[in-house]
């Protein structure tokens, strides 16, 4: 096989080339998309559901929003909460563990004169106490607050490594004090490295799935208090409240809501509960619309979020039919030089060679073909990733082939 390659250097390294091409391409985008539709929490993804309700007037065309990058066609007040129901599911307590969160911005500043630091904008995440535990969310230091800390709004924060190596350096963070748009809180727990992506907990409208983790975590009714802001709040009624009268007043969505539910019959049950609810606001007039209400596992609500561009799609659906060209050409090119070469197999015949023997010849050839080409592919395809990793877009760093 290798003697008859050799015969053919020009046709042999076209095939190889052709083959090295498509598999290059294709699986550059393979595996961009494996990396963002992949599950970002595997070993709890099956028992994490997102319910939704629809508070939205029977008229909102002049609802007014500030959600940014929202995409046609969605609505982020059925994708989000107000805070009137979140407040009211987590304290009827109907699954074993709920979060209520939003997402928003920071300023943070250190306290430590002896280590100035610039203040900076960092990402923040105000959730629930059940957040931690919910998330299996890994603690370098410290620990995360509990219950009581969230009804006493108390002035405590978690943060990333990344942010504890940058404001207290090799000092340790538990315990410190940090400015946070203006005010003191204590950090009394430090994260390990805990990037799942995407980041499925927040906003589906965010805009920011991919890319840098949340650096610092607050008390959610803490965060009400001081009313920092959030992102994603959509608002319809209620024109004359302003800042934390308006987004605590029950017509603007902003807050997302996870449950932790581990069996089937809880499942039903939360469905019964969330549907029950959901009636009785419409019985009494907050709900509008005729009462709806969904519960969708965590896998089935990224599918939902749609956070897979479409060019990214279409270029994977390019590659993989540039693949199939190359192949069919490759097999019409070994099928015409098979074909000239049916005096050498004849006289092979006459010797005695069986069918088989031919066959074996002729596919060691193609087998040939195929592992060189192969090999050129995925060095193709981990020249392409590295091209992907130099682009300016959040996703492109999570671009590094894995064996899946």
């Amino acid at each position: 096989a290798l003697r008859s390659l050799r015969r053919s250097p020009i046709l042999t390294s076209m095939m190889v080339l052709a083959i090295g091409l498509g598999i290059g391409a294709s699986m550059t985008m393979i595996t961009v998309l494996h990396v963002m539709s992949d599950d970002p929490l595997p070993e709890k993804s099956g028992v994490l559901y997102y319910p939704t309700l629809d508070p939205r007037p029977l008229d909102d065309a002049n609802r007014d929003s500030d959600t940014s990058g929202a995409r046609s066609g969605r609505d982020a007040s059925i994708d989000n909460f107000t805070y009137v129901d979140a407040m009211a599911l987590l304290h009827a307590r109907r699954a074993p563990r709920q979060a209520v969160m939003a997402g928003g911005g920071v300023l943070v500043q250190s306290t430590d004169e002896n280590r100035p630091l610039s203040p900076a904008f960092e990402a923040a995440r105000y959730t629930t106490a059940d957040f931690f535990k919910m998330f299996d969310v890994p603690m370098r230091s410290g620990q995360s607050w509990n219950a009581d800390d969230d009804q006493a709004r108390a002035r405590v924060a978690v943060i990333s490594p990344e942010l504890a190596q940058r404001v207290f350096g090799q000092t340790p963070a538990v315990g410190q004090t940090l400015r946070i748009n203006g005010q003191l809180f204590t950090v009394i727990g430090v994260t390990r490295h805990w990037a799942p992506q995407p980041t499925f907990y927040q906003d589906v409208d965010s805009g920011r799935p991919y890319g840098k983790p949340d650096q610092v975590f607050l008390p959610l009714l803490t965060a009400v208090d001081l009313d920092l802001g959030v992102s994603g709040t959509s608002c319809w009624g209620n024109e004359n409240l302003v800042g934390k009268a308006r987004r605590t007043s029950g017509t603007c969505s902003w807050a997302q809501f996870w449950v932790e539910l581990d069996t089937s019959a809880q499942v039903a049950d939360y469905r019964r509960y969330l549907q029950g609810y959901a009636q009785s606001q419409h019985a009494a007039g907050r709900f509008a619309r005729p009462a709806t209400s969904k519960l969708y596992p965590m896998m089935a609500w990224l599918d939902r979020a749609d956070w897979v561009p479409g060019d990214l799609r279409l270029q994977l659906a390019l590659a993989v039919a540039f693949l199939g060209v190359s192949l069919l050409n490759i097999v019409a090119l070994l099928l015409a030089k098979f074909l000239r070469r049916s005096g050498e197999i004849s006289v092979r015949r006459a010797l005695g060679a069986r069918r088989r023997d031919i066959f074996l010849q002729l596919g060691a050839e193609s087998l040939l073909i195929g592992l060189f080409g192969g090999a050129l592919g995925l060095a193709l395809a981990q020249l392409g990733l590295w091209s992907v990793r130099r682009r300016p877009d959040a996703y492109a760093a999570l671009a590094h082939m894995d064996p899946a």
